[in-house]
């Protein structure tokens, strides 16, 4: 039997996996500012990369959908491991492959403009298999460009 993890430690693990480990987020250039039992921080910087409007510069719809499903994603997976009794690698692993977004829902509030967005996200509801969060994307002058939720399979 392999010795029980801490909460800290499997979430330290997560945040190098969404954002180190996972090709995409890599390029869009994802970052986790903060990674908390009950709540989630990500940022982007803007590059010419990410824009989806040429004539406007601003931030690719996509981009906005995906760093706030990955915020979602993630807080809802820190639930799961505080209601875990006991905390084993492989008993991560095997909740880890089951968290999936069963449904995602973005209202664009303004056009993506900054040089810096960050995401936020809290859990709304959390059960053994599925879990809602509600996510938010400001820029680096505190706009609010987006808010999201996720409902996402945990179990």
């Amino acid at each position: 039997m392999s010795q029980p993890l801490q909460a800290d430690d499997v979430r330290a693990m997560i945040a190098e996996f969404f954002g180190q480990q996972m090709p995409f987020h890599q390029l869009i250039g994802l970052e986790i500012v903060s990674y908390q039992k009950d709540s989630v921080t990500l940022s982007i910087k803007m590059k010419p990369e990410l824009v989806g409007n040429t004539v406007h510069g601003i931030l690719h719809g996509g981009v906005t959908a995906t760093i706030l499903d990955v915020a979602g994603g993630m807080v809802v997976f820190a639930g799961v491991l505080e209601n875990m009794e006991i905390i084993e690698q492989q008993s991560v692993f095997n909740r880890l492959q089951n968290l999936g977004t069963i449904d995602l829902r973005i209202d664009y509030l303004r056009p993506g403009r900054g040089e810096e967005f960050i995401a936020t996200a809290q859990v709304i509801r959390a059960g053994n298999k599925v879990a809602v969060a509600r996510m938010e994307l400001h820029n680096e002058q505190g706009d609010h460009i987006a808010f999201g939720t996720g409902t996402y399979m945990v179990g």
